[in-house]
């Protein structure tokens, strides 16, 4: 379990925005497990929006020249 904890600290350290990630994150699982009109509509978009938060690093920076 500390193994898996580490690994998700270790991930989110690398994040630009980690808190706003996790809370997309959790109203996606939210999302999922309530039943909606429009099915997949919106979990697919959930989706794609934590993804592209999850891909987006921070930036290096520059090297002085």
């Amino acid at each position: 379990m500390t193994d898996i904890r580490s690994r998700v600290q270790a991930f989110a350290s690398r994040l630009r925005f980690p808190k706003l990630f996790a809370i997309t994150l959790a109203i996606f699982i939210f999302d999922v497990l309530v039943p909606d009109l429009i099915p997949f509509v919106d979990e697919i978009l959930l989706a794609l929006f934590t993804a592209l938060l999850g891909s987006w690093k921070r930036r290096r920076d520059k090297p002085p020249q």
